[in-house]
């Protein structure tokens, strides 16, 4: 293979982008990616020496130097936030890694480029003490106003969501035979994010919630309809769960509950999964045990729980209204 420096950046945008519609982005993702790429390619053929700016259409990918892309993200990055110019970085530096594989440059010139650290975003557990304990006993309570109550299913779902932190994904890609092991040594087996694969440890009471729920199946739908490589959660008539219908019963559960104002904003299923870390760092968990029943890829991410707890911590002392009692004293020693 060649380098081909004379291919036009626009051109190879283009191909990039197809490239990845084959792993199913999502279509803003996509859009994204496009917004991300013409941006600063139009700021490279802007900043060209000619009097008269070259098209981006027609920007030749041999043009696009270390030195030429410090130059553009510094002037991309002046109007916009640390995260967005992180995603831009990104986005540049997994186009330029498939030019490379393709043959179409030699080398990848964004290690060079400067990229601002973005800040982990903060856990965002439920709201209240006991609100776990709260969602759980309403949501075991079969109300009379659902068009077809499934307590159990909906019980399950909220118990390895608070009980073993599992993401949306996560608990769609559960089998039956995911649950697993003997008595007192029962788990969840998980194909977790980046297909890292892991183990989650289930008590007793998580473990009789898991086989109310089957065995309420099997009364539905048949013994058939547990068989092990059969997805773990279905819908109300028997097929797989998805994305929205799992959205959808979390928010129910919610509702029926009375807690919505205690799940913090943007974080409506995850919320559970933040608990259940939170929950362990109060108890004493470190941010390596955190990290591996999480799925996490680095410990930074476990440990922000841990930050967290400390300050809440900190902010339930200074609540405590002698503090204020001791700063206002002054030692008189006449």
């Amino acid at each position: 293979m060649h380098d081909k420096p004379d291919e036009a950046v626009g051109t190879l945008i283009e191909e990039f982008l197809t490239a990845r519609a084959t792993r199913k982005p999502s279509p803003h993702t996509l859009a994204a990616y496009r917004r991300d790429l013409n941006a600063v390619a139009a700021l490279v053929a802007a900043d060209g020496d000619d009097a008269t700016p070259l098209p981006s259409g027609r920007l030749p990918i041999g043009a696009l130097s270390p030195r030429v892309m410090r130059a553009a993200f510094a002037r991309f990055a002046a109007p916009r936030a640390a995260a967005s110019v992180h995603r831009a970085w990104s986005t540049w530096n997994s186009f330029f890694t498939f030019l490379v594989a393709e043959g179409v440059v030699s080398g990848n010139p964004m290690p060079a480029v400067g990229r601002p650290r973005t800040p982990l975003p903060r856990p965002k557990p439920l709201r209240g003490e006991d609100t776990p304990e709260e969602l759980l006993a309403a949501v075991a309570r079969a109300e009379g106003r659902q068009r077809d109550p499934w307590p159990e299913r909906d019980l399950a779902v909220l118990a390895l969501a608070l009980c073993a932190g599992l993401r949306l994904s996560e608990l769609l890609a559960l089998r039956v035979s995911s649950v697993a092991g003997r008595d007192g040594e029962r788990r969840v087996d998980v194909a977790g994010k980046g297909g890292r694969p892991r183990t989650v440890p289930i008590e007793a009471g998580v473990d009789r919630v898991l086989a109310g729920y089957l065995e309420s199946r099997r009364l539905r739908f048949g013994g058939r309809s547990v068989r092990p490589d059969g997805p773990l959660l279905v819908d109300r008539v028997g097929e797989p769960l998805r994305r929205g219908g799992l959205q959808y019963l979390v928010e129910s559960c919610y509702r029926r509950a009375g807690i919505g104002d205690r799940v913090p904003r943007g974080a409506r299923l995850h919320a559970l999964r933040h608990t259940f870390a939170t929950r362990l760092a109060e108890d004493g968990a470190g941010a390596a045990e955190i990290m591996r029943l999480l799925g996490h890829a680095s410990l930074a991410s476990s440990q922000t729980y841990i930050e967290v707890t400390a300050g809440q911590q900190r902010a339930a002392v200074a609540a405590n209204r002698t503090n204020r009692a001791v700063s206002g004293l002054s030692v008189d020693r006449r």
